[in-house]
């Protein structure tokens, strides 16, 4: 029997909360007094507790009961809201995620610290509040120190407890099991004997614990239940004695913890975590698909079984005569048609809005703002335009690198900002907008923009231009893609190394796009990524170069004119053509790819667009438009930069995808290269 894993259903579910929950703390430290974000804050670590726990993750429930503790004071108007709280707990989901991923092997240390960094916020929140003595003799004895004479700890379940799994004689044991345990029932709440319900508990405890037991050791054994029950733990030498405190169960109101602090590694982890494994395991991919598309798909799939039956049939009867030829001309016409709507429909499934994409980088920006000490806001537009998924995936690293770049180098401090007229905070903008075949996603700020002298200067140093060298503007901002380059005056931890940019032209041109940089001193700079709408399936315009037969992506081809023997003989040596009064160059692929073959009496010109500028290839045939499925290229022929991968024809050939931005940098080398040797 097959089916999905448990595990990795948790992995996936947990993920979505973890962004949900990153997303309401960004979101509150913009607005620290909103009662509706701590609640969400709270459900959200909630549920992760819970769902944790109920498939095993034992040091992620344990830890995440911390930061769920915190938010719950909060909730309940105890401590304010501050952004250093909720820095901690940003800090806190990047630890959880770990938790999730692995099974917190060798992160009790980094564990540790977040909580105790939680307990500094939550105890400078309390300080700003005047906190209750209480409070005060609680934070004296931190969670990780055993009390020296031990713990009275006085704690009542809710009455429904064993309907929902809870046995309080485990708990009991459990405590017991820390050390030498003195207990005793409270039975002051049992009702008559006419009104007691045998499946519900009356009973509460109180207990004595002697030993080198920590409170968060205790916590640990009611930390599943915590949320619901009342709970009072105190060091036993500062306690009132017993006989003083007959209702000690409800000294604490519901829910409400004694302290929050640090734990140790052994309460955090406690023994072997239930879901410990050797290596952490790989979250499992999905998408989220419209139930009305999958509705789309399951009726086209039925037409296909229709359509098959009837071919079937058709089979068995044999073809004969014009009736024969008519119904397997009508069953091809509509398998075609289903492959189509298939094929499109496929695509849309994989289509995932960016907004999965924008919205990770608010946490980005906002870690960046406090390490850079500036102000910086983001904003978004166009967050439902739709890309497919394998492209939203890779664009993240690259877009990482974009708005670091933009956030360290591109704006200013705030006093230089001020000093400069402009706002104090800094205005970083993500947006995206659909473009033929093509998604646009730019990346702009308002920041210095980018000094062209010290970029030149760099780049002269570096042997990328001759000195004095005349270089378009567009050139000369593309330098900063090159390896290693970089125009920082110090190196941080963010950037300066050279290091990432060009990463961000390597990841662009493998998925077939294109950048265009833009910059204007003292306003800031915009960088657009052009990028496919998919991977997976392409239209086409098939061609034929000597003997053999490309396909170019048809979303860069502009037009397709025809190269006369005459123009071609009298292009020789310049390879220029004149069209509507410009001249427009052009490459003769017969020769970039040596086919040995003569040219064809009348070649064709297809016209394509690369980074903004035109480029003709020269082919023998254009055989026209074709749907194209993409397949990799074998491991031998990975590195052959011009090609984007192949295709199966539907005579079982394969033909080759030209990459029409390195096919062009490839052509212009070669000439350039032929013009030194002449």
């Amino acid at each position: 029997m097959s089916g999905q894993d448990p595990i990795a259903a948790f992995r996936v579910e947990a993920g979505e909360l973890l962004g949900d929950i990153e997303q309401a703390l960004l979101d509150l430290s913009h607005d620290l007094t909103s009662r509706d974000l701590v609640d969400s804050v709270f459900r959200g670590l909630h549920t992760l507790k819970g769902s944790g726990a109920m498939f095993g993750f034992d040091a992620l429930a344990g830890f995440t009961h911390h930061c769920e503790t915190a938010f719950d004071r909060v909730r309940k108007g105890q401590v304010p809201a501050t952004e250093e709280l909720v820095a901690v707990i940003l800090s806190a989901m990047d630890h959880m995620q770990a938790l999730v991923d692995g099974d917190g092997s060798g992160l009790e240390a980094t564990g540790d610290e977040i909580l105790g960094r939680l307990h500094q916020a939550i105890g400078a929140a309390d300080a700003s509040v005047d906190a209750a003595p209480a409070t005060a003799a609680s934070a004296a004895h931190p969670a990780s120190a055993p009390a020296a004479q031990g713990w009275r700890i006085a704690f009542r379940l809710p009455t429904d407890c064993m309907t929902t799994g809870t046995n309080p004689l485990m708990l009991l044991d459990e405590l017991r099991s820390l050390g030498d345990a003195r207990i005793t029932a409270q039975t002051d709440q049992i009702p008559s004997l006419d009104e007691l319900d045998a499946s519900q508990c009356h009973l509460g405890w109180q207990v004595e614990l002697r030993g080198d037991v920590s409170r968060a050791d205790i916590e640990d054994v009611f930390i599943f239940v915590m949320d619901d029950m009342t709970l009072e733990i105190e060091p036993m030498e500062c306690a009132a004695p017993e006989a003083e405190t007959p209702a000690a169960a409800e000294i604490v109101p519901e829910g409400e913890p004694a302290a929050i602090a640090p734990v140790t590694a052994e309460a955090s982890t406690g023994d072997t975590p239930r879901n410990a494994k050797a290596n952490p395991a790989k979250v499992q991919e999905s998408v989220r698909v419209p139930a009305e598309r999958l509705d789309v798909l399951m009726d086209r799939v039925g037409e296909l079984v229709i359509v098959q039956s009837r071919l079937a049939q058709l089979s068995h009867q044999g073809v004969r005569g014009p009736a024969g030829e008519l119904a397997l001309r009508s069953v091809a016409e509509d398998i075609e048609r289903l492959a189509s709507e298939l094929r499109d429909t496929m695509m849309v499934l994989r289509m995932v809005p960016v907004a999965s994409l924008f919205g990770r980088f608010r946490r980005l920006v906002h870690d960046l703002a406090r390490e850079t000490g500036k102000t910086i806001e983001l904003s978004t537009q166009g967050e439902s335009t739709e890309v497919d998924k394998t492209v939203i995936e890779r664009l993240a690293d690259p877009m990482v690198h974009l708005i670091r770049n933009a956030c360290d180098h591109g704006l200013e401090l705030p006093e230089e900002r001020v000093a400069a007229g402009k706002p104090e905070a800094g205005h970083v903008t993500l947006s995206a907008h659909q473009a033929g075949g093509e998604v646009l996603i730019t990346i702009r700020d308002d920041g210095r923009g980018i000094n062209r002298e010290r970029v030149r200067a760099k780049a002269e140093a570096q042997g990328l231009i001759e000195p004095g060298a005349q270089i378009s503007d567009s050139e000369l901002l593309q330098m900063i893609f090159h390896p290693g380059f970089s125009t920082a005056a110090q190196v941080t931890n963010l950037s300066g190394r050279g290091v990432g940019m060009d990463v961000v032209k390597r990841t662009i041109e493998s998925l077939r796009g294109t950048i265009d940089i833009t910059s204007n001193p003292g306003e800031g700079s915009t960088v657009v990524l052009r990028i496919p709408l998919t991977l997976a399936i392409i239209e086409g315009l098939l061609v034929r170069v000597g003997e053999g037969r490309y396909v170019i992506p048809l979303a860069v081809v502009e037009e397709c004119i025809e190269l006369s023997l005459e123009e071609d003989m009298r292009s020789r040596g310049r390879s220029f053509i004149t069209l509507r009064d410009r001249l427009v160059p052009f490459i003769r692929l017969r020769e970039m790819f040596a086919t040995g073959t003569r040219p064809d009496p009348h070649q064709k010109i297809v016209v394509i667009t690369t980074g903004g500028e035109r480029v003709g290839l020269v082919v023998d045939q254009i055989i026209g438009s074709h749907q194209t499925v993409i397949k990799s290229m074998s491991p031998l022929h990975r590195d052959v930069a011009t090609f984007a991968g192949a295709t199966i024809l539907g005579d079982g050939s394969v033909a080759l995808i030209l990459d029409a931005v390195q096919l062009v940098a490839f052509g212009q080398e070669q000439e350039e290269r032929l013009r030194a040797a002449g």
